[in-house]
């Protein structure tokens, strides 16, 4: 994954190594690009560049929020293993072609775990 795109903290990795069925999430964009967080604690960046957007719209996407208009946020409530997802998400590399082959499964797999969460309710 190149910095210049986005980065995943070391906070995140360690987050996700217990399972959770809910994590409060925030997306927010500024300046820099877009920022996930939980509890204060930036998990992922995607920076404002071509594949940094491209990231963060799909990022957005597999969390299932729009992404939030410059200054403003937005809240996800997912489980650790949709924000794994998400996370594999901002690390691929989008100026190479198979990334959009990993893409599309991990978007899947996102929807269908929140979708359980939906139908279980």
């Amino acid at each position: 994954m190149p910095d210049e795109q986005s980065y995943v903290t070391e906070f995140s990795d360690d987050l996700i190594t217990r399972p959770r069925a809910h994590l409060r999430l925030l997306l927010s964009q500024d300046d820099d690009g877009l920022a996930l967080s939980y509890e204060d604690n930036l998990l992922a960046r995607c920076h404002l560049t071509r594949e940094g957007m491209i990231a963060g719209g799909f990022l957005a996407r597999s969390l299932g929020v729009k992404v939030p208009p410059l200054g403003e946020s937005v809240t996800a409530r997912v489980s650790t293993g949709v924000l794994y997802r998400a996370l594999g998400i901002c690390q691929l590399d989008f100026k190479i072609d198979a990334s959009y082959v990993v893409l599309e499964r991990l978007l899947e797999e996102a929807d269908m775990q929140r979708g359980a969460k939906s139908l279980a309710e």
